[in-house]
């Protein structure tokens, strides 16, 4: 357990901070991420049309089941600061028991005065609402998430892959001082475009042995597809760290949204001869190659001329999941799926992907990645406070 947080920085005392009312213009909260982060050569503007709905309480499914509260940090009439603090019910129902709230879309000047004046501000709105744990960031969770969990500590020389998390080198530092605790690291790995063919020809006999067949979804049949989906999806991550159930609605959302961007051949699925689904792995290309050449982050009106130009352009990828419900993963399915989705974006033209997030303790999903050559490049870090 995470020790009480510290007394408040001698410098606090000139930071005021102010929550936003519902309803009131979030466009300074998202506004600092320009601010804090454009100096950054790797840096890539987030997507406002993507981040707007993702904030208003009012439109995205995730607010269903979550209370959420924002934060300014100000110095004068400067915003140099923001957080969200979230009790996820979703969550605590999960996991019987916990009273575990959480912060995240954090950003924060080089200053610890400003983050311990945020973070403290995230505490005490957590406590007042019954909550025994602040955990972060997250954003909102490791399921809705516009940004990766976690406070990018090693691999700042590499731009970030789509819906990963970047930040200036500071934070971890800022984290320290205002008390935060290590939880969990997650960690992101380079897969290169090449399959040793001793693996790829196992991999094919494995899953062969196993009555497996491993295909690509069908557009055509999304809405049947999608619930095969998500009956892996929830059945597979029950037990993992930090795990939140997804709702049909979450679900529902999450295809609507991705539906223009995929690539269906890089989205799996393994199913038993009798059609069961037993596994599941996502991937997409990576349109922050894309975002990279929209430095105001406005898609319209005249970006979305860039985006589609850039976009043509994309050669890499992000494999964001993969999951294999209980009693099939220890199996060497993972790998096998790995495999496959190599030979199919090699066939494609990707020259590279990146697996993440992944919990620096999966030892057997870092290990069938370390077989294909893939090597550790991003670690990030998520924090407890005891409130």
């Amino acid at each position: 357990m995470s020790t009480a947080a510290p007394a408040a920085h001698p410098a606090a005392r000139d930071v005021r901070i102010r929550e936003i009312p519902r309803g009131a213009s979030m466009k300074p909260f998202i506004d600092l991420s320009w601010k804090v982060n454009a100096g950054d050569p790797v840096w890539v503007p987030p997507l406002r049309m993507a981040l707007e709905p993702v904030l208003d309480r009012g439109k995205h499914p995730f607010h269903q089941h979550a209370d959420v509260a924002y934060f300014l940090a100000e110095r004068g009439a400067e915003v140099v600061g923001r957080v969200a603090a979230c009790v996820n019910h979703q969550y605590n129902q999960h996991h019987a028991g916990d009273r575990t709230g959480f912060f995240g879309f954090f950003e924060s000047v080089d200053d610890p005065a400003v983050a311990a004046a945020l973070l403290d501000a995230a505490s005490g709105w957590l406590r007042a609402s019954g909550m025994e744990l602040m955990r972060g960031p997250m954003n909102f969770s490791t399921n809705d998430e516009f940004s990766s969990p976690g406070v990018l500590i090693d691999g700042f020389d590499t731009p970030p892959t789509v819906m990963m998390s970047h930040n200036p080198r500071y934070y971890g530092r800022l984290m320290d001082a205002a008390g935060m605790e290590k939880t969990k690291d997650l960690v992101a790995y380079w897969i290169p475009d090449r399959i040793p063919e001793r693996l790829r020809n196992a991999m094919e006999r494995l899953s062969k042995r196993a009555g497996v067949t491993i295909r690509s979804v069908r557009m055509k049949e999304l809405k049947s597809e999608v619930a095969r989906v998500q009956e892996v999806y929830n059945a597979a991550w029950s037990q993992n760290w930090g795990f939140v159930p997804m709702t049909e609605a979450e679900f529902n959302h999450m295809a609507k949204e991705i539906k223009p961007v995929v690539d269906p051949d890089l989205v799996l699925l393994a199913e038993k001869a009798d059609g069961e689904p037993i596994g599941f792995l996502l991937a997409l290309p990576d349109l922050n190659r894309a975002f990279k050449h929209l430095p105001d982050g406005r898609l319209f009106p005249f970006g979305v001329f860039k985006f589609l130009w850039q976009k043509r352009k994309i050669d890499t990828a992000r494999l964001l999941t993969l999951g294999l419900k209980p009693g099939y993963q220890h199996l060497g399915l993972g790998a096998a799926m790995y495999t496959r989705l190599l030979q199919i974006g090699v066939a494609k033209g990707y020259t590279g992907a990146e697996g993440s997030w992944i919990l620096e303790d999966n030892h057997e999903m870092c290990t069938a990645l370390e077989k294909l050559g893939a090597d550790q490049y991003k670690r990030y870090r998520v924090y407890d406070r005891a409130l």
